[in-house]
């Protein structure tokens, strides 16, 4: 099962987001124990870098995405995801790029805590507690 992930879903792993820290680490676990064929769109490591460089300084930042980098497949981001992002009916544009990127991939599914951004996806968006299920059942 092939899941991109939501940059907000490594975020609250890295930043310690409690309470969507639990279920977010335990999805990660699920990445490393080859569960799940983790996906990130290549914006979601430049975000990262942003925010953790930001919060936690540089050297922390570059270790987080060293790991992730060994952890997860990146999904491209080339003019045929950024030109069906702008031309899809998302409203947020960020998010479009993110879809498309793994759709191009040929993704399964999308995890993320804000399926309300993804309400025109045509490919299934879970909800981190309904991934652990599925993966658990």
């Amino acid at each position: 099962m092939k899941i991109l992930f939501d940059t907000n879903i490594i975020l609250d792993v890295l930043l310690d987001r409690k309470p969507h820290s639990l279920a977010a680490i335990e999805l990660l676990s699920a990445v490393e124990n080859k569960i799940i064929d983790g996906t990130l769109c290549a914006t979601t490591i430049t975000t990262i870098d942003y925010l953790i460089t930001k919060s936690k300084g540089r050297a922390a930042s570059k270790d987080a995405i060293s790991c992730l980098l060994d952890l997860f497949e990146i999904a491209e981001v080339n003019t045929a995801t950024l030109r069906s992002a702008l031309e899809s009916d998302f409203t947020d544009f960020e998010d479009a790029v993110l879809y498309f990127s793994g759709v191009a991939i040929g993704l399964d599914g999308v995890v993320t805590r804000n399926s309300n951004d993804f309400k025109l996806a045509m490919l299934p968006i879970y909800s981190p507690s309904d991934l652990i299920s599925k993966i658990s059942s």
